[in-house]
């Protein structure tokens, strides 16, 4: 439709005087200034917002417009005024007159109001197979006594109506934040469940409690080992098994559980990438995949019903073979799901005091450092076999004496295969690593992925694990990125939820529960912390190309935020929410349908 500059402007006045005594002067100003593109493209524009929950209501667009708020690229320039997208790709990214000069006659034009817009997220470590598994798990998180935790157990009981002889289990007990600051035994849970077996986990994921009747199931007795890399506890005195299960001892036997129906494990996982999208995440990994999680993401991938891209990483020491069977995989997205590499634990929790040390636990009496994993021959030999495949492999390190041993066995490796290309092997966790460390991961291209949350969920623990000086140094962020180490921050999902925002916060402020200041040297830039789980995160994943910034030709994965991340006072980040998530160009999440189940 033709409109004369005059009538037009006319608009404008009636527009501005209608609505003077209904709106406020920001947002007359933005109907100005939406009136005024209209009129610099002399067209009819309809706005349209892309409202609707997971998968519904999505536009089928060619071409948008994003403009109206703070734009963050994570690339120079660092802000720009306007984005192009055309099917689901960004086209160009710059000043808004240029852009505009791109416009269509369908091009949807999407005014942000002053929101920031930028990168969607991507998650570098979590287990989102695992995640799915609690959505059906009675709920522990918070539980601050043992009487708290039979009682969440029990009315969890009651409205799932289980019976007797049927599982009960929970997640996300903390010894560390519980009255009586130790795990429950059997007998707490026999008092309540004589006849039902019950396991609960730990927050970490790395223990968890069982009840005599769930040791019967499982076959535990007195006359049971302890297996490599792990520990069943025992009472005090004898060898008789007291509920207790930590490391392999805890991972191998809840793998034996009931588990559920491939349909309703399918909803769970549809259930578990919504509370990713929630949070502005569209690149989602699980972080040690074996044949149960592989069989239910392929299945989820067969049916067309991610939404987000899922890697996995399949457990090296037994499952190497998933890889060389599912090759498409390994290759490319198919469905949005492949297979980035392999998977490696060498240590345990520092918060479960299993983390391997070079020096004592702080609290310890005896001298107690944790404990390896493996032998550092069996990791040599593990690297080995995963620069011979060629792939990149992310390794389990909390403690400092375990990210010796895979620095180790990585330089010993490589002078085995000199030739070898670059797999960006990758420290999970990282929690303790030392500056003589950092300066010897940056010549193997080696990436430090940090549990940053460390910092203010358990930061009072490490205190007293750990003492002052170490718990000072965990996760040194600063450190690492000035001495040249590519560095991204996670959640390790299920341990704490998939929520950037609060770990960029925890990344720039370093604050504990308790109020303490934790290593203020290792506090990072706003900008920096965002970069961690944008840009440096799509590194990781060798996508730098596709994904982690907005730039022409990459995907337009994107997030828009209520506020700028940049520009808030930095104690106010984590109360910044997500209000959209885009995945190559189309809203698959709206803050407007609700809340996230999970807080």
């Amino acid at each position: 439709m033709e409109t004369s500059s005059e009538n037009g402007w006319l608009i404008v006045f009636a527009v501005c005087a209608t609505l003077l005594a209904r709106t406020s002067l920001k947002n007359i100003l933005e109907i100005i200034t939406d009136t005024a593109i209209w009129l610099h493209v002399c067209e009819i524009q309809p706005i349209l917002t892309g409202r609707g929950t997971f998968g519904k209501g999505k536009l089928i667009m060619k071409q948008t417009i994003y403009y109206g708020g703070d734009i963050l690229t994570m690339e120079e320039p660092i802000t720009v005024e306007a984005i192009l997208v055309k099917d689901g790709i960004i086209a160009q990214a710059g000043s808004l007159r240029d852009i505009l000069a791109q416009k269509e006659e369908e091009t949807v034009l999407e005014h942000l109001h002053g929101k920031t817009l930028l990168p969607a997220f991507l998650d570098p470590h979590s287990h989102i197979t695992a995640l799915a598994s609690t959505m059906g798990l009675a709920p522990l998180d918070g539980a601050d006594s043992f009487d708290d935790i039979v009682s969440r157990l029990e009315d969890f009981r009651k409205k799932q109506t289980i019976s007797s002889g049927q599982w009960l289990t929970g997640f996300g007990y903390d010894h560390n934040f519980l009255k009586e600051k130790a795990h429950p035994t059997k007998e707490v849970l026999d008092r309540a469940f004589p006849d039902t077996p019950v396991l609960i986990t730990h927050a970490s994921g790395h223990m968890g409690v069982v009840n005599s009747a769930a040791l019967a199931a499982l076959g535990v007795t007195s006359r049971t080992p302890d297996p490599e890399g792990g520990k069943i506890g025992r009472m005090d005195g004898t060898m008789e098994p007291n509920g207790y299960l930590e490391e392999t001892a805890f991972t191998a036997l809840s793998s034996k559980l009931p588990q559920p129906t491939m349909e309703q494990l399918l909803d769970q996982l549809d259930a578990a990438q919504k509370v990713y999208l929630q949070n502005g995440i569209t690149t989602v990994q699980d972080g040690f995949t074996r044949p149960g999680e592989w069989t239910m993401l392929k299945a989820m991938a067969k049916a067309k019903r991610f939404l987000v891209d899922v890697v996995g990483y399949v457990a090296l020491t037994d499952h190497r073979s998933l890889r060389t069977e599912n090759t498409a995989y390994c290759k490319e997205y198919q469905n949005r799901l492949r297979i980035g590499g392999y998977k490696m634990f060498l240590d345990g929790s520092p918060q479960g005091k299993t983390a391997w040390l070079s020096e004592p636990y702080a609290s310890s009496s005896d001298g107690y450092r944790g404990y390896p994993i493996y032998t550092d021959e069996q990791v040599y030999t593990l690297i080995c076999q995963a620069l011979q495949d060629g792939v990149q492999l992310l390794t389990h390190c909390n403690g400092d004496a375990a990210a010796q041993q895979l620095i180790d066995g990585f330089e010993r490796a490589l002078s085995s295969f000199p030739n070898a290309p670059s797999t960006r092997p990758v420290m999970i966790h990282a929690q303790t690593v030392r500056p003589d460390q950092l300066q010897r991961m940056a010549p193997l291209s080696m990436i430090a992925s940090f549990f940053v949350a460390h910092t203010h969920y358990w930061g009072d623990v490490h205190l007293k694990n750990l003492g002052l000086k170490r718990a000072n140094r965990i996760s040194p962020a600063r450190t690492a990125g000035k001495l040249g180490v590519t560095y991204t921050f996670h959640q390790d999902t299920p341990v704490l939820p998939p929520n950037m925002i609060d770990t960029v916060w925890c990344a720039v402020n370093r604050v504990t529960k308790s109020g303490v200041t934790l290593g203020e040297c290792e506090r990072v830039t706003p900008l920096a912390a965002l970069k961690a789980v944008t840009i440096n995160a799509a590194y990781q994943y060798f996508e730098e190309g596709r994904k982690g910034s907005i730039h022409e030709g990459k995907l337009a994965d994107l997030v828009i935020l209520d506020r700028n991340p940049l520009t808030v006072d930095p104690m106010d980040i984590r109360k910044i929410r997500v209000i959209k998530t885009i995945k190559e160009g189309e809203t698959v999440y709206s803050a407007e349908e609700g809340a996230c189940p999970w807080p």
